[in-house]
C-alpha cells in the first residue's frame, strides 16, 4: 500500500552531475537532429562548436534515479507506473557542458480511487553549481496504476486544476517526423537503461510487440520539431515545454504533430495516425520575447 506520510516527507540529498559536450550531442542525436546535418538549423545541436542545448534535456539531469524502486517502504507498486506527465520551465539557457545539482521533492499525491490509481507529482530544481541558483524547473507526474484507494482512512491531496485543450480553430501548422528505428537505443544512452526500450523480451511481458521509446523521448522529439519550424520561421526560442504523455510511441513511428500560436503561448499535440492514437496531449509552450 502507498504510504502516504513517507513518500510525502522523502527529501533525498542533491544529486551532482557533470555532464560534457559528448553527453549534450548524444542527447540532441537520439532526438532526432542531424538527419540534415547540411541545414544550420540541425548543425548547432549535433556539432560543438556553437553547441546548444533544447529545455528537455533538464529532464535527464541530476535525476534520483529510480527512486520508486529503489525505497520499497514508500509501497509503490513500481512495474505497473507509468510516466504521465513532464513540464520544464526554464529560468536560464542551460549551458552545453556544466555541473549542475538536482534537488528533488515529492509535491503531490492524489487518490483517484482503488479502481483508479494514483497521481504522485515530484518537482525537481535544477542549480548551478557553486551559486546554486536555478536554471530550471521541472515537473513530472507519475500515474501509479496500482496504487489507488491508500487514502481510506487517510489523506490525498487536492488534484491539480485540469486542463484539457481542445482546438477552436485549424491548427497554425502541421510538422511531421519520421522516428527512427535505432532512436531508442541511442535515447537510452541519455541515462534510462530500461529494458523496456532495448530488449523485446521484455517489452513482450510488459504487452508490447516490440520495445518502445521512451516517453521523454518522444517528449524530445516534439520539441525538437517545434525549436527547428521556429528558428526557421525566425520566431523565438522555447522557454518553457509542457505535455501529457497520452500513449506510447514505437521506433519507426511517423510522428505527426499540430500547434496552435498566439504570440508567445503555443498548444500543441502529436498522433501517430497510422494507428490511430495520440501520443502527446494537452501541450503548451512558451516563447521569448523578440
Amino acid at each position: 500500500m502507498l504510504n502516504y506520510q513517507k513518500i510525502k516527507s522523502w527529501a533525498p540529498q542533491d544529486v551532482r552531475h557533470h555532464y560534457t559536450r559528448k553527453d549534450t550531442i548524444l542527447y540532441n542525436l537520439g532526438l532526432g537532429f542531424g538527419v540534415n546535418p547540411l541545414d544550420p538549423a540541425e548543425l548547432r545541436y549535433v556539432y560543438e562548436e556553437g553547441l546548444s542545448t533544447l529545455p528537455t534535456m533538464c529532464s535527464v539531469l541530476a535525476t534520483p534515479g529510480f527512486w520508486m524502486k529503489d525505497n520499497p517502504e514508500f509501497g509503490i507498486d513500481y512495474m505497473r507506473l507509468v510516466h504521465g506527465e513532464q513540464k520544464v520551465v526554464m529560468h536560464r539557457a542551460l549551458a552545453p557542458e556544466a555541473t549542475v545539482y538536482g534537488r528533488t521533492r515529492v509535491t503531490r499525491i492524489v487518490d483517484k480511487g482503488a479502481a483508479k490509481g494514483a497521481l504522485v507529482t515530484v518537482e525537481r530544481q535544477l542549480l548551478e553549481s557553486g551559486t546554486m541558483e536555478a536554471i530550471a524547473s521541472i515537473e513530472q507526474v507519475y500515474f501509479c496504476r496500482g496504487d489507488g484507494g491508500f487514502s481510506e482512512g487517510g489523506v490525498s491531496d487536492m488534484p491539480a486544476p485540469a486542463d484539457n485543450f481542445v482546438a477552436t480553430r485549424e491548427p497554425d501548422g502541421q510538422l511531421m517526423s519520421q522516428i527512427a528505428t535505432s532512436a531508442a537505443l541511442l535515447y537510452r544512452l541519455s541515462g534510462d537503461w530500461n529494458p523496456l526500450h532495448a530488449d523485446p523480451a521484455v517489452a513482450k511481458k510488459a504487452g508490447f510487440n516490440k520495445p518502445i521509446l521512451h516517453g521523454l523521448a518522444t517528449y524530445g522529439v516534439a520539441c525538437r520539431m517545434l525549436t527547428t519550424h521556429l528558428h526557421q520561421a525566425g520566431l523565438g526560442e522555447i522557454t518553457s515545454f509542457a505535455a501529457r504523455l497520452s500513449a506510447p510511441v514505437f521506433p519507426g513511428d511517423v510522428l505527426q504533430l499540430r500547434f496552435w500560436l498566439d504570440k508567445t503561448d503555443l498548444r500543441f499535440e502529436a498522433a501517430v495516425a497510422e494507428r490511430g492514437v495520440r501520443v502527446l496531449s494537452n501541450g503548451t509552450a512558451t516563447l521569448a520575447a523578440k
